[in-house]
């Protein structure tokens, strides 16, 4: 695997040997682990969730991370909904890819109507799966949208709906899934989230992190309130990927050309080429966002209540794992001094 996939580097110099007890005394009850760590793999052979077919939404699964994860979590045997608005529309094409790898892998594939910006069409996709299903297991959080350019020439409106797509997509989404798994007393979410939020910064996709950054917050927030409902939480943290997401093919661009002009012929006139220049050469050539959507596979098999925190995939080595290493473990003493550590953990429920 050729990105970097690691926990953090608190851990340094014990790669290959810790287990998830050294995890808890490092990190008071926080699991966060590297998807190629020793452990992680025989957990993910021998859990007590490996077999289990799990009832699974994921969001955005038109293209990129969300797509990818769809087709290798129906491949690993558990039934999908791959959501994405207009099936019927621009996005029938890919309904219909969806429909066609379904039949030539056998598998329980199904791409659904969604649209994360409606409650009222979020809220008729839920209750179909449920409907069918008489449960859901896990929501994977991936809905998202990239935009490039200077923060200033985006508009205020531009930046409102860039948060609509990338955090309230996802409250929406909650709110009609979460008291179906709250009732179950057992659940997972699974969040996209990006190392831009706590990594190191490049020019240029202000708007897009600041959005990724409250959808991070949000995601921690989340895990502590729904730990003693008996509902787990995994942020998945992917570094840039260029190939076979899109990544930038698909960006929003600043809506006042005036003030992108500006920029483009003042002294930052060079800051975009030499950002997107040194971000390629940083990363592998050949790293590939399907590892991504194969340690989503492995950490859905994961066996409830080992599941780690978080998982980083960084081909540029960001440092996001470092600063979420020290952000994850100042919230879990935190909860412990106030006495809440047990929500550092899914409670077990019957």
């Amino acid at each position: 695997m050729a990105s970097r996939i690691f926990c953090s580097r608190f851990l340094a110099g014990r790669r290959g040997r810790y287990r998830p007890t050294d995890l808890v005394r490092q990190r008071r009850g926080h699991l966060s682990v590297r998807c190629d760590e020793p452990w992680f793999r025989e957990q993910s052979k021998n859990g007590s969730d490996i077999g289990m077919r799990k009832i699974i939404v994921v969001t955005g699964a038109s293209n990129g991370f969300g797509r990818l994860a769809s087709n290798a979590l129906a491949r690993a045997g558990h039934t999908v909904y791959a959501s994405m608005r207009e099936t019927t529309g621009r996005n029938a094409s890919r309904a219909a890819e969806v429909k066609a790898f379904a039949r030539q892998h056998s598998a329980d594939l199904h791409a659904i109507e969604l649209d994360i910006a409606s409650q009222e069409s979020v809220n008729a996709a839920i209750a179909e799966i449920i409907s069918r299903n008489n449960q859901l297991d896990v929501v994977v959080h991936s809905a998202n949208h990239t935009a490039y350019g200077p923060a200033e020439a985006f508009t205020p409106e531009q930046l409102a709906q860039l948060y609509d797509t990338n955090v309230l997509g996802a409250q929406r989404v909650n709110r009609a899934a979460l008291p179906q798994l709250r009732k179950q007393g057992q659940g997972l979410l699974v969040w996209v989230s990006s190392s831009g939020t706590r990594g190191g910064t490049p020019p240029y996709l202000g708007p897009y992190f600041a959005t990724k950054a409250a959808m991070d917050a949000l995601a921690v927030s989340y895990a502590g309130e729904l730990a003693r409902w008996g509902i787990e939480t995994t942020i998945i943290v992917p570094g840039s990927f260029t190939k076979g997401t899109n990544y930038y093919a698909h960006s929003g661009r600043p809506a006042d050309a005036v003030r992108a002009e500006e920029y483009a012929d003042g002294p930052t006139a060079d800051i975009s080429e030499i950002t997107l220049r040194g971000l390629a050469a940083l990363g592998p050539t050949n790293a590939d966002p399907q590892s991504v959507a194969d340690a989503i596979v492995e950490v859905i098999d994961t066996p409830f209540g080992s599941r780690p925190f978080r998982v980083h995939f960084e081909p540029s080595d960001d440092g996001a794992a470092i600063v979420n290493g020290v952000a994850d473990r100042a919230r879990a003493e935190l909860l412990q001094l106030i006495g809440l550590e047990d929500i550092l953990k899914p409670t077990i429920i019957g």
